[in-house]
């Protein structure tokens, strides 16, 4: 992989973002049969019933032929205290609110051909919208009328469910078992390299071809370009996430080899090796790889399987955020303050400042991460006579762990809800506690001291991070703790060891090993 990709891929890590999604139960019935769908909504906007017997019933009027942006053709007799389903697009949901209350509807259904997003709008137009608004999969409003007809009866409501899940559990220990194993693999590739210089053995970094960040200057033009990647995908994110999704496969499948391979070493599983035309090949080598390929095609053509794909994602995470920790070598802490420091601004200002740059108020963090969906409305037709057919999920960046929520209680009808942690969250720190391992071996540190410490520091952010969500209930850039954790602490250690000059410019070791020819 050359820099170029590392670019593209590095950029691409650091934009998951989480992103509440509100979603509630339509239920419909006609006296003798009930059947249940899944709707979006704004709590803030439309509060429901926490339970169905709670939740008022009316009856549905299906005006899906209409976009309902004016109340030219509707006569309000037709529709007055009666909920009123119509086809979403065009203009905004608060336009479409406000026409349907002065038609005297109690209640109004979008029916979407696309991806359900909370409808939302400007502070402003809140208080002039009365009804209860919600989303609904227009392929779901086709099998009610297949089952009940015209004669529907609706209710919205939407159980409590508890902000603390399990997953994120699973999703600690994922993030910080990752982030530990790589410190250690790390560690013992810098032993193999300085028993290598100790030795005589030549260039030290032959082993696995790392790519070493030594200048201040290469990781300044490295977050510049990594802007400029954002930026790109934000305007042509429709070919981008291809790109993103190919790249993906081929560094994951290479990761999960190399991550295989190493394992096979330490529990000293031989191979048999052969020749053909005087190529020698390894028959451990070749269905490793075999092995490697399938999980990341499986992946890829299965990807928006979300029952049981992120399975795989996750496995093909851990091995690329293993392989990224091994393979870039920050060579003394001052590069380490840089680059964290660089990329907390850079998580900081796409997801808090760009809002006031964007036409709709969104982050260009959030567009990227979540795709063109999160934007809110953006069709172009002006008028719909016949809705088109269900458009296929539209594709996300594959830079994200995701753990199903254990607790969710509307995963048939909405789809799978999960907990999500980007990959940026365990690469970035990550490379510090990497460094960390590294230096302990440099010093020759018996207690791992400032690995230890680093690692700990990273459990207390993510920590951190997971409780300010819950309590906030907003998903959190988890770079704005981690990076203070991580370097804080190991700055700490250095100070009170007194090796605080050698932390920061790299001990005697690093520095000829990247000056020698």
């Amino acid at each position: 992989m050359d820099t170029a990709v590392r670019i593209v891929v590095f950029t691409a890590i650091v934009l998951a973002s989480q992103v509440n999604c509100q979603e509630g139960i339509l239920h419909i019935s006609n006296g003798v049969i009930d059947k249940e769908y899944c709707l979006v909504y704004n709590q803030s906007w439309t509060p429901l019933s926490q339970t169905l017997d709670a939740a008022l019933q009316y009856p549905l009027v299906n005006l899906t032929s209409t976009l309902l942006c004016d109340a030219t053709g509707i006569q309000p007799e037709v529709v007055n205290g009666k909920a009123l389903v119509v086809m979403r697009g065009v203009c905004d949901f608060s336009q479409k609110a406000v026409v349907a209350q002065s038609l005297g509807a109690t209640l109004l259904l979008l029916a979407s051909n696309t991806t359900l997003i909370t409808p939302s709008a400007n502070v402003s137009e809140y208080s002039s919208v009365h009804i209860p608004l919600a989303l609904m999969r227009y392929r779901d409003l086709l099998d009610a009328q297949q089952v009940f007809g015209e004669n529907m009866q609706v209710k919205l409501y939407a159980p409590p469910q508890s902000k603390i899940d399990p997953s994120i559990v699973v999703m600690l220990l994922i993030a910080v078992v990752t982030v530990t194993l790589g410190g250690c693999w790390c560690r013992a590739c810098e032993r193999d390299r300085l028993d290598c210089v100790l030795e005589g053995g030549g260039d030290s970094k032959a082993e696995g071809g790392d790519l070493f960040l030594y200048s201040p200057l290469k990781v300044i033009i490295f977050v510049g370009l990594m802007s400029g990647m954002l930026l790109l995908m934000y305007f042509f994110y429709n070919i981008l996430v291809y790109v993103i999704i190919a790249i993906f496969c081929l560094a994951s499948a290479s990761a999960l080899f190399s991550c295989l391979d190493a394992v096979m070493d330490v529990i000293g599983c031989g191979t048999v090796s052969f020749s053909i035309k005087n190529c020698k090949l390894s028959l451990r080598s070749l269905v490793l790889a075999a092995v490697c390929i399938s999980i990341a095609v499986v992946w890829g053509v299965y990807r928006n399987e979300d029952s049981w794909i992120w399975i795989l994602q996750d496995l093909l995470g851990i091995a690329f955020c293993l392989n990224f920790m091994k393979t870039i070598s920050l060579s003394n802490f001052k590069i380490c303050v840089i680059l964290l420091s660089l990329l907390l601004v850079y998580d900081v200002f796409f997801v808090f400042i760009t809002p006031f740059f964007t036409k709709n108020g969104v982050s260009i963090m959030v567009q990227v991460a979540l795709g063109p969906d999160a934007a809110g409305e953006r069709t172009q037709s002006n008028m719909v006579e016949v809705p088109a057919e269900p458009q296929a999920p539209s594709e996300k960046l594959p830079v994200v762990m995701r753990v199903p929520r254990f607790s969710a209680w509307a995963l048939n009808m909405c789809g799978m809800q999960f907990s999500i942690l980007g990959f940026g969250d365990i690469i970035v720190p990550g490379l510090l506690v990497a460094y960390c391992s590294r230096f302990d071996v440099r010093i020759n540190s018996r207690n791992k001291v400032y690995f230890i410490s680093s690692c700990i520091a990273y459990l207390l952010g993510i920590i951190m991070t997971f409780a300010v969500m819950l309590l906030s209930g907003m998903g959190q850039p988890a770079l704005l703790y981690l990076v203070p954790f991580t370097l804080i602490t190991a700055a700490a250690v250095a100070g009170y060891r007194k090796e605080m000059r050698q932390f920061w410019t790299g001990t005697t070791y690093e520095r000829e090993e990247l000056t020698a020819p």
